[in-house]
């Protein structure tokens, strides 16, 4: 979204759809609906090749249930193939630009068979597979982090950092309380924000239900669970209100929400990590070790190896929902070296990098 405000402000005709798969299409046209109503959304068939961190080969290979999903999602991504195709025919748009998720594969590939240029933005310190395949035909290609990390021929590759909302910047104290009031949070205790990204994070949910009263007994917080844990969490959890809150999605305000925060707790996805960045936030990365090459420990690594961000296993924590409060506890008792953490991590931010991203957009236009 932080991209298309810029394409607009440089070519206001410009005429956007926005393509997604089915699982975030309800998320996807909330953020769209908050920035242009007139965005249509559409949702495109597409699969992933689940490739997990923590199991060898052999054993992906020979398991059942996985080996048939991969097969299942083969189809899935040649069926998008042919949807991808046939909406590109009678768009026929001038540029196609991708962020790298898997719906982005048989998208990139039709686009490259009509000719149409194709932009990529890789967002993560270790470039995921779709990114790896599109980038032989790309136009353009944007990194999030240093070129030092990735495999891309240099000659078309840039160094931009992650686009982001203006709205993420550091907040003043005056900013922070009017937050808090926009959200309805005490600002009697100090604010921990618990996110999993777009699509939740059940084991960070489930540690932090856990310890609720503990962190409670200290702290405000609020948590987004997602929307497949909302029903059982908001079940088990009190009414929202001013020292707790439970939400599925926020599509509206983030920035609000976590320039309140005195810690956020999340994962390491690349474009949170730099929203928080540029907030200069003191913030708790759980990277989800299972993903496909890992490439959320590695993004995790960046920040760790510079001493911005403060990261946990998620094992451990699985096993002892104590380690998330100490490490919360931790962060809060030290302010001095918590402040000093988040101006390391706020050097990360760079902050035109939306307009950059946009610039290699337009200037890609045959």
């Amino acid at each position: 979204m932080a991209v298309l405000r810029e394409i607009r402000k440089a070519r206001p005709e410009s005429e956007i759809r926005f393509w997604c798969d089915r699982k975030f299409a309800i998320q996807a046209r909330d953020i769209m609906g908050n920035f242009d109503k007139k965005i249509p959304v559409d949702t495109i068939l597409a699969g992933k090749l689940r490739r997990y961190h923590h199991l060898t080969l052999l054993r992906q290979l020979t398991w059942p249930s996985l080996v048939f999903s991969n097969i299942k999602d083969g189809f899935l991504v040649i069926a998008g193939f042919f949807q991808s195709f046939a909406k590109l025919i009678v768009w026929r748009p001038d540029v196609v630009f991708t962020k790298g998720g898997y719906v982005c594969l048989p998208v990139g590939i039709a686009a490259r068979i009509l000719r149409i240029p194709l932009v990529v933005h890789d967002s993560d310190a270790h470039p995921g597979l779709t990114n790896l395949i599109l980038s032989k035909w790309a136009t353009a290609i944007a990194t999030g982090a240093p070129l030092e990390y990735y495999p891309y021929p240099v000659a078309k590759s840039h160094y931009v950092g992650i686009p982001i909302a203006p709205e993420f910047h550091q907040f003043t104290d005056e900013e922070k309380t009017k937050a808090r009031e926009k959200w309805g949070i005490s600002a009697d205790y100090p604010l921990i924000v618990v996110t999993g990204g777009g699509l939740g994070a059940s084991r960070i949910n489930d540690a932090v239900a856990l310890k609720l009263d503990d962190l409670l007994a200290k702290y405000s917080i609020v948590l987004i669970s997602g929307m497949g844990q909302y029903d059982e969490l908001r079940s088990i959890t009190p009414p929202n209100n001013d020292r707790f809150q439970l939400h599925s999605f926020v599509s509206n305000d983030m920035a609000l929400l976590l320039g309140a925060a005195d810690v956020v707790v999340t994962r390491a996805g690349a474009t949170t990590i730099l929203e928080l960045a540029a907030l200069a936030k003191p913030t708790i990365l759980i990277p989800n070790g299972k993903l496909s090459g890992g490439h959320q420990l590695k993004n995790a690594a960046v920040y760790l190896k510079s001493s911005a961000v403060k990261v946990i296993e998620e094992d451990p924590m699985v096993s002892d929902p104590q380690v998330l409060v100490t490490a919360i506890d931790d962060v809060l008792s030290h302010p001095e070296d918590s402040q000093k953490m988040a101006q390391v991590f706020n050097s990360f931010a760079r902050p035109n990098a939306a307009n950059d991203v946009a610039n290699m957009v337009i200037s890609s236009v045959k």
